[in-house]
């Protein structure tokens, strides 16, 4: 975007061209007016996109010098000095370190933990230069030490080639494999690596290879194809390092196969056949497998067990039974014990169990609302327990968690520079909103404990609600420049996540998706009947799948906010999931539904937000999206943008701006990403008519 001031009182609106295009299905017929905008490469469609960001630019320009006060403010609360907590693996420490004014990590390491001689692996800021994005990836050591995979994208389409590079000294081999997710995996050997290629149109993580170091990649051979479309694949090693295994998945049903770490010229062996429905995931560990699954029914998922050469899933024992209150999400094992992660009432649980039934106990948290769960435990002899701990008003604190005497070592507790945040100004609570249908959906929110609860302040709620995947209340330091001006900020767990449970996710997808919208909707009434917050000063907030919540959510009710923002939005969704040349289309059908079928075809277009705008008046909006995003095409924000332009009653504020260099996941780097919330939170703050004032005055 030129660096230029462009008068806004002369810019005119950009309103899109209308070029009417007949989509048919099932008999019924859409006209889709800005369909032509999905040519990337067209000058018209990028010279619009760039129209876009100019009207943007110059409608914002009074909130330019905020913006650049609010990345300061929100980059001096971050020690830019920073290191992680050094792990061990394999006989090395391994740690990584940012340095001051860098945007990028460094990654290091070292043989013994007392010694000050280092290895320098990786310097990401030295591989960036010259890139405008830059995403480095899969950093994989080979068992002997010497050598270590790491793959690169520099375009933010998530292709990555991966490369290989002698850590003795330094050289990167001349293999060079493109169009990876970006991980391998090596086997015992130290010169075969397995990893997964995309196909090159759709992106679907779809094939296997494997690669003996310093020959072609045209000799690399393909041992698995995942050839169902509705399924992706991907390989790892088991935390035993005894087994390469290969996954399959669609968003309900899995399918594992095993390969002994030391036989890489061997055949893979399948675990136990996908059955449609079914999901597990493997662990070994000595002479058997563990299962965690919802075989039978087990909606929350259990945990079962197999010997070798007896995997199918006909001979697996119970060894955990189901918990219709409980949430298994996930087991970490090691030599002594085994770690489970539970939620139960949307909190997390740690639970340690010794091998022998000696011992069994949960480690105590005792907040309202917060986030545990288990950090990086790679060495599988450790008796100590390596976890993560932070609520909303809490930093996040790393913990070593002595599993024999229950004794913990805080080990680093995160930083928020500039003397001024106390976590005891702020107060963060979980309420419960009745849903249309009766169901209790949870909220999180925290606020300064000075703002007022009259209905007065202003409100930020986000949401997603997609894939079973939870929000959980983490802390921000970022978001403490939204706080310190008022502002609440509230999480609402709406029915398409996990936060209550796998039954939580299965009421938010499919025929019963739109839930997840009034969910969110009876949040926002009940924030507003509680005198949080009144529809003048109500924000809403979401990403992705998130940005298809926002987007129905203003088609049904946008009289509840003054303004949304909208990251790069799954909008345009029947289009999309018709198109299974699309970019994990195919794979999103137990998720949406297949619009092939006519039931989901009308049930997707009932609520598919482009297809439901209507004349009538809509809240403030800012959405974004990244030109080269290849998870929600740039297209369909653009469009959605365009109609509502046409279509929409009310002279509020309507932004589109598309980063033209990046995709899915933003600006690369720590701090380029501050710029892009600078923005979004400026947005509404300027709504507010808070841009003027500094933080704490309110």
């Amino acid at each position: 975007m030129p660096n230029q001031k462009i008068n806004a009182g002369t810019l005119q609106v950009p309103f899109a061209t209308k070029i009417p295009k007949k989509l048919s299905q099932h008999g019924d017929v859409r006209v889709d007016n800005y369909f032509w905008l999905n040519q990337r490469e067209d000058s018209l469609v990028l010279d619009y996109l760039q129209k876009e960001n100019e009207y943007y630019q110059a409608k914002t320009q009074h909130q330019e010098a905020f913006q650049k006060e609010l990345f300061r403010e929100m980059r001096s609360r971050i020690k830019e000095d920073d290191e992680t907590v050094p792990y061990k693996y394999n006989g090395y420490w391994y740690q990584t370190r940012f340095k001051n004014g860098l945007e990028y990590p460094i990654y290091i390491r070292w043989k013994d933990k007392n010694t000050v001689s280092e290895e320098i692996m990786f310097n990401g800021n030295e591989m960036a230069e010259g890139y405008e994005y830059f995403h480095l990836k899969g950093i994989s050591v080979s068992p002997d030490n010497k050598m270590a995979t790491f793959a690169v994208d520099t375009i933010s389409r998530r292709q990555y080639t991966l490369f290989i590079k002698n850590l003795e000294n330094g050289e990167i081999h001349t293999d060079k494999l493109e169009n990876t997710t970006g991980t391998a995996v090596w086997a015992h050997d130290n010169k075969t690596i397995f990893y997964t290629a995309k196909d090159p149109q759709t992106l679907r993580a779809n094939k296997i290879y494997r690669h003996k170091l310093g020959t072609p990649s045209t000799d690399d051979v393909m041992v698995y194809e995942e050839s169902d479309d509705t399924y992706i694949t991907f390989i790892y090693k088991s935390k035993s390092r005894k087994y390469i295994i290969i996954g399959s998945c669609s968003t309900l049903t899995s399918e594992y196969r095993i390969l002994r770490s030391d036989e890489p010229e061997g055949e893979f062996e399948v675990f136990s056949p996908r059955t449609r429905g079914m999901e597990y995931s493997i662990f070994h560990y000595g002479h058997r497998f563990y299962i965690l699954t919802n075989k039978d029914g087990a909606t929350n998922f259990k945990l079962m067990t197999a010997n070798k050469g007896q995997t199918t899933a006909d001979h697996w024992q119970e060894f955990i039974g189901h918990n219709d209150d409980v949430l298994l999400e996930d087991v970490e094992i090691f030599e002594d014990f085994y770690v489970l992660s539970e939620r139960k009432q949307g909190l997390n649980k740690l639970k340690i169990v010794r091998w022998d039934g000696t011992d069994s106990y949960y480690i105590p948290f005792q907040s309202e609302t917060y986030v545990a769960g288990t950090y990086v435990n790679p060495d599988f002899e450790s008796h100590t327990l390596r976890y993560v701990y932070n609520a909303m008003t809490n930093p996040y604190s790393i913990v070593d968690f002595n599993m024999d005497t229950k004794e913990q070592e805080v080990l680093k507790v995160q930083e928020v520079l500039g003397g001024e945040f106390d976590k005891n100004n702020y107060t963060s609570k979980r309420l419960w909103a009745t849903a249309t249908d009766g169901v209790q959906i949870p909220i999180s929110l925290v606020y300064r404990n000075d703002t007022a609860l009259d209905g007065t302040s202003p409100l930020l709620l986000y949401g997603y609600g997609a894939y079973g995947s939870t929000v959980d209340p983490h802390f921000s330091s970022v978001r403490l420049s939204l706080l310190d001006r008022g502002f609440i900020y509230a999480i609402a767990h709406v029915r398409g996540g996990e936060y209550l449970g796998r039954s939580w996710y299965e009421k938010g997808r499919l025929l019963f998706k739109k839930n997840t919208f009034t969910d969110f909707i009876d949040c926002s009434k009940h924030l507003i009947a509680e005198k949080y917050t009144s529809p003048a000063h109500h924000y809403a907030y979401g990403a992705s799948a998130g940005g298809l919540l926002i987007g129905a959510v203003i088609n049904m009710a946008p009289e509840l906010y003054n303004g949304v923002i909208a990251v790069v939005p799954f909008v345009d969704v029947t289009t999309t999931m018709l198109d299974d040349t699309i970019p994990l289309t195919t794979g999103e059908y137990d998720e949406w539904g297949n619009p092939d079928e006519e039931e989901y075809y009308d049930y997707i277009m009932s609520y598919s937000p482009y297809d439901n705008v209507s004349s009538q008046d809509y809240p403030n909006m800012l959405v974004t999206t990244g030109l080269h995003d290849s998870q929600v095409q740039y297209w369909e924000p653009a469009k959605w943008v365009a109609k509502l332009r046409e279509i929409k009653t009310d002279n509020n504020q309507l932004f589109l701006v598309t980063n033209m260099g990046t995709g899915h996941g933003g600006a690369s780097g720590r701090f380029k990403a501050l710029k892009e919330t600078a923005k979004e939170y400026a947005f509404i703050l300027n709504l507010e008519g808070k841009i003027t004032q500094s933080k704490k005055k309110y």
